[in-house]
């Protein structure tokens, strides 16, 4: 034992032993199995996190933003590429291919945008879209808004494209 103490730099005289815990009995570790020749009573069921296609996806406010003119061509999170003239956004958490109902909070204008990326990646934002889209919310010369994004079509998994 005192070799293995020494491996761990542990030396004799950091080891106090105390009678209150030489008295104590030796407990097994609550994580052993027990024996084979013991039976245990049957576990209760746990409850466990619903499937994902009966998870509700709320709406979400929080601040819009848009893709810029370098990812024009560039593949996003479903293998497809990014074109400026459609209705495409990224969003962090929904899954893809959901559609959702995007609402400008300072104008009322709304559009119809299909998650098809990931992002936004800049904190306190929740949704980029494409300049298209920037443009029909009315926020394309800000650069960002307040919206509400909620999710009008939801599918089970995520929607991805199976061979790049």
């Amino acid at each position: 034992m005192g070799a293995a103490l020494m491996v761990l730099g542990i030396g004799a005289q950091d080891i106090i032993f105390t009678p209150a815990a030489a008295a104590e009995p030796h407990r097994a570790s609550p994580h052993r199995t027990a024996p084979r020749n013991h039976v245990q009573a049957p576990r209760r069921a746990q409850a466990q996190n619903p499937p994902a296609a009966s998870r509700r996806h709320q709406a979400q406010r929080g601040r819009a933003s848009y893709y810029g003119p370098k990812f024009n061509g560039r593949r996003m999170a479903n293998g497809s590429r990014f074109n400026p003239n459609s209705n495409v956004a990224a969003h962090r958490t929904l899954p893809l291919g959901t559609r959702a109902r995007v609402t400008n909070l300072e104008n009322g204008r709304s559009a119809e945008v299909r998650v098809e990326d990931r992002g936004p990646h800049v904190r306190g934002r929740v949704i980029d879209l494409t300049p298209r889209t920037a443009k029909q919310l009315g926020m394309r010369e800000q650069g960002t808004a307040p919206v509400e994004v909620r999710p009008i079509e939801v599918p089970e998994t995520d929607q991805r494209v199976a061979e790049r």
